[in-house]
C-alpha cells in the first residue's frame, strides 16, 4: 500500500497534536475524554477470547490491560512478552505524556533515549499488518528512527488520540489510500493517528482500563526545549509502571495482579 498522508497533511497533524498540549514549559492537567463504546468488526475492538495471549500493567494510576496479536507482529510480541516475563518493564516511569497523541514507557532509564531487546540488544524490524490500526487504545512499538527498520526495541506506547481526531476529510484520504469501509469508520468513532500506520508497529489494543490511559495522559507535563517537542510528567506526576504481566485470557484477577506487583515493589 503507498504511503497514507503525503508530508504536507503529516506535518498539519502532528502540529494538532502539538497544540493539544499548548506551546511551551510546563503544562497543566487536561481532562479526560468521554470515550464511547465502538461497535465494529474490526479485531481491535473485539473482546478478547479465551486463551489469548495479554499483557496486564500495574501502574500508580491504576490497571491497563491489552490483548496482543503475535500472528500479526510476532516479533514485536515475542521481544515485549521476553524483556516483561524477566522484568525489565518493572518499576519503570512513563517518560512521556502527550495528550490527544500517546503515552510511552519501555526505557529503564526513564529518558526515552534507550532500550533493549531480548536479541542481544539487536533491533527488530517494522511489522505493518494492515488488520491492525493506530486507532485510539492501540499498544504499538516505538520506533526511535520513525520507523526505519533498524529501530525496534523495548519501548511502546499507547495511542491517546481523541475520539473527534479523525475528520471528514482525513476519512476520504484513508478512503483513497485504500482503507475499507469498516476501518474508516473504525477511526471516525474511535480516532487514531492513522499517519504512524506502516511506520511504526501495532502489536496490541487496550481492551480494560483505557480509561487509566488517558489518565496517563492528562498527568501535568513539562515540555523538552530541544527538537523533538516532547512532553514529560511533571516530576511530582510521575506515573510508575510497577509489573508487566504475561498471562492468557482472562487472566488473574484485578485483586491478585495488584497483590502481585505491590510485593514486588516492596521486595524491591
Amino acid at each position: 500500500m503507498k504511503r497514507l498522508i503525503h508530508t504536507a497533511v503529516l506535518a498539519a497533524a502532528l502540529a494538532f497534536a502539538l497544540l493539544l498540549c499548548g506551546c511551551s514549559g510546563a503544562e497543566t492537567s487536561h481532562k479526560a475524554p468521554q470515550r464511547a463504546a465502538v461497535e465494529s468488526g474490526e479485531r481491535q475492538f473485539a473482546q478478547p477470547s479465551d486463551g489469548d495471549f495479554i499483557a496486564i500493567f500495574s501502574t500508580s494510576l491504576g490497571e491497563v490491560r491489552a490483548v496482543l496479536y503475535p500472528d500479526a507482529a510476532p516479533m514485536a510480541v515475542q521481544n515485549f512478552v521476553g524483556l516483561a516475563r524477566s522484568g525489565y518493564y518493572d518499576n519503570t516511569v512513563i517518560w512521556r505524556a502527550q495528550y490527544g497523541f500517546a503515552v510511552q514507557g519501555g526505557d529503564a532509564g526513564g529518558t526515552g533515549s534507550g532500550g533493549a531487546t531480548i536479541w542481544s540488544n539487536n533491533p527488530y524490524p517494522l511489522e505493518a499488518d494492515s488488520s491492525l490500526r493506530h486507532y485510539a487504545g492501540a499498544l504499538c512499538a516505538a520506533f526511535a528512527q520513525g520507523g526505519e527498520v533498524t529501530g525496534g526495541n523495548s519501548q511502546f506506547y499507547f495511542v491517546t488520540a481523541l475520539p473527534n481526531s479523525v475528520d471528514e476529510t482525513m476519512q476520504q484520504q484513508l478512503r483513497d489510500n485504500g482503507y475499507s469501509d469498516e476501518q474508516v469508520s473504525a477511526y471516525a468513532a474511535a480516532g487514531g493517528l492513522p499517519y504512524l500506520d506502516n511506520t511504526d508497529t501495532v502489536f496490541g489494543q487496550v481492551y480494560a482500563g483505557m480509561d487509566v490511559v488517558d489518565q496517563i495522559a492528562c498527568v501535568p507535563t513539562v515540555k523538552n526545549e530541544d527538537e523533538t517537542d516532547t512532553y514529560r510528567p511533571q516530576e511530582d506526576s510521575t506515573v510508575t509502571i510497577y509489573k508487566v504481566t504475561i498471562d492468557n485470557y482472562p487472566g488473574p484477577s484485578a485483586d491478585d495482579t495488584a497483590d502481585s506487583a505491590a510485593s514486588d515493589s516492596s521486595a524491591q
